[in-house]
């Protein structure tokens, strides 16, 4: 499917990639950060269409290759009540076909020019992003305008995605990290509009009608709650012309983003929920608690802190629970954060026999961490692989353009990626103290065990109140 809520790590701004990579050479510690080149970002050149389409170009060689993006406010977050879901169906089923093209024709249309199209939905928004060679941009900017402004959902296509979706929620219950995944999410949000899968789930899907995918596209997806972003060998001029031929006479959707509120306190804080398979011989783990959102002035401190704790193959975490005590193969700890609010999470396994030694020995670690901060050595550390890893970020025009669609959204600044390195050098101990206080479970955190419930609940007493639930409650 598409796209999935998930509790794997992520790096941020923005969920740019899934896990941090796991075998990183480790830095010597005695050594500080070593200077390197300052990043190269590209001029950025605003317009803005007739129908009120914001459009950032940017000029960018030297292969002749376009990539450009299109993020609408209209993510998961935005699902109605009792429709969970169907900004990601509705979503998938823009490319099925729209009222000058079929789903046949648009694949073939952009295969025959060798670009690439995908459609994505996250909790903040939904995308669309096609990277073209140049000389087809203006064609490919078409068919893009037509995906979003005439898609017609056919009915035989809708029938077909919501059958392909209640398929995969079937087959999820066979993986319990994905399980586990779902539960978190709920422990920790509830009823909060970011509290539910992305994809929503089997009770909510089987409801899906085209009447329901066509209602969200008309009261959610506009031009005035989106972004056009182009970034690569075109004139930013040429740009602008295309937006407006392409987008011209765009209407429908909100005036503004719709308003999400913030997470006072986490729903689950102090309680446990054991997911129930009896079939299991490992516990999956999940520990969270509350974070910050996007563009917060804890993220700096608070993504070096969470580097020497449990963002690494080098971590405390993996250390002490993987390498002295073989408890598990793999274990870490990462921040999410949304544009509204954000969470602060640990994801782990172990057999079912040391669930409580494993919750045990990271809380542990977490609390140390809390109570003492990190030491300069592994701030230093924390610092050169961060600052050796962003860079990354600005290797293509696909991620340059992901980047500037985060910046503007969450409200970065426009230096965002040039000062990155900078800001996250400047980082003291001290600071990450602050944020270690404040972050790292200060208030019992939501925990959920997803195993064999008679044998890991008596091993979970006085972690909270425990409530048992069936796997397939989370379908």
């Amino acid at each position: 499917m598409a796209s999935r809520k998930s509790l794997t790590p992520k790096s941020t701004p923005r969920r740019a990639a899934k896990k941090a990579p796991s075998r990183a050479k480790k830095p010597a510690a005695t050594k500080a950060a070593p200077t390197s080149r300052p990043l190269v970002f590209p001029e950025l050149h605003e317009s803005t269409t007739s129908s009120g389409l914001k459009v950032v170009a940017a000029e960018r060689g030297p292969l002749p290759m376009v990539s450009m993006r299109l993020v609408i406010r209209a993510g998961s977050s935005t699902d109605p009540a009792g429709k969970h879901g169907i900004a990601d169906f509705a979503a998938r089923l823009l490319r099925r076909g729209t009222r000058r093209m079929t789903a046949e024709a648009i694949d073939e249309a952009v295969e025959f020019v060798g670009a690439s199209l995908g459609v994505g939905v996250g909790e903040d928004t939904l995308s669309v992003a096609i990277t073209t060679p140049a000389e087809h941009f203006s064609q490919m900017l078409e068919v893009m305008g037509q995906l979003v402004m005439e898609p017609t959902f056919p009915e035989s296509e809708v029938a077909d995605a919501r059958e392909r979706a209640l398929a995969q929620f079937a087959n999820d219950l066979d993986e319990p990290s994905v399980i586990a995944d779902r539960a978190m999410v709920r422990a920790l949000w509830g009823d909060h509009p970011y509290g539910h899968d992305v994809s929503g789930s089997t009770k909510t899907v089987s409801t899906f009608t085209r009447d329901d995918a066509v209602r969200f596209h008309q009261e959610r997806l506009g031009p005035k709650v989106a972004m056009l972003v182009v970034v690569g060998s075109v004139d930013p001029k040429k740009v602008a012309q295309a937006a407006e031929k392409s987008f011209a006479g765009w209407t429908g959707g909100p005036d503004a983003p719709m308003v999400i509120p913030a997470l006072n306190r986490v729903v689950g804080a102090g309680r446990v929920v054991v997911v129930d398979k009896p079939d299991q011989t490992q516990s999956q783990v999940r520990l969270g608690g509350p974070g910050y959102r996007m563009g917060h002035e804890d993220y700096f401190p608070s993504t070096a802190m969470n580097v020497a704790l449990g963002g690494g193959f080098t971590s405390r975490l993996m250390n002490e629970v993987r390498v002295n005590r073989g408890l598990t193969y793999s274990i870490g700890c990462w921040f999410d954060a949304m544009n509204a609010a954000g969470i602060f999470a640990l994801s782990t396994f172990t057999k079912t026999e040391s669930t409580r030694e494993i919750i045990d020995v990271s809380l542990g670690e977490i609390t140390k961490v809390r109570d003492s901060g990190i030491k300069p050595g592994e701030l230093r550390d924390a610092q050169t692989y961060m600052s050796g890893l962003y860079p990354l970020r600005t290797e293509t025009n696909e991620s340059i353009a992901h980047s500037i669609a985060d910046i503007r959204l969450n409200g970065l600044g426009d230096d965002w990626v040039v000062k990155f390195r900078d800001r996250l050098r400047a980082v003291t101990p001290k600071q990450v103290a602050a944020v270690a206080r404040k972050y790292c479970f200060a208030e019992a955190p939501a925990v959920v065990v997803l195993g064999k419930a008679d044998a890991v609940k008596k091993q979970l007493r006085g972690l909270g109140p425990i409530t048992v639930v069936p796997a397939s409650e989370y379908e």
